[in-house]
């Protein structure tokens, strides 16, 4: 099992509302558009993972992505593929769908952004909530 932790924080224009992706990003700031994403400022890209975390990604493991925004947590499922490209300075999207590109984490998952729970994304509409969002590989 291995695991990489990200922080990141809120925005007002968070709405999660996509259908088929989830997004952490680095850059600081969102318009309404950006509906898949759940939060702002992660101290991690796709780039920042190890390359053995990666590896394990490309080699088709499952992956947990485990959100906890104060005492609520919510869990998602994906998997890595070996399609995977894993090379992206600013963002990671799991996506319910098999498309990959440089921003893809995971695919196959059993959430996207609309399935969040809604009370974290109720606290990540605020700029001073912050996330720690959990990845955790496995067999």
């Amino acid at each position: 099992m291995m695991r990489e932790i990200i922080r990141c924080r809120g925005h007002e224009n968070v709405r999660a509302t996509h259908r088929s992706t989830l997004e952490f990003t680095k850059e600081n700031y969102l318009t309404p558009r950006g509906d898949c994403i759940l939060c702002i400022e992660a101290d991690r890209g796709i780039n920042d993972l190890s390359e053995d975390f990666k590896r394990a990604l490309k080699a088709g493991k499952k992956l947990l992505i485990r959100i906890r925004v104060g005492d609520l947590t919510d869990e998602v499922l994906a998997e890595g593929s070996p399609e995977l490209i894993l090379e992206h300075e600013y963002s990671m999207v799991i996506r319910k769908s098999t498309y990959v590109d440089a921003r893809t984490l995971a695919i196959r998952a059993n959430k996207a952004a609309r399935d969040i729970d809604r009370r974290i994304v109720e606290l990540l509409k605020n700029p001073e909530t912050t996330a720690e969002i959990e990845l955790v590989v496995f067999d």
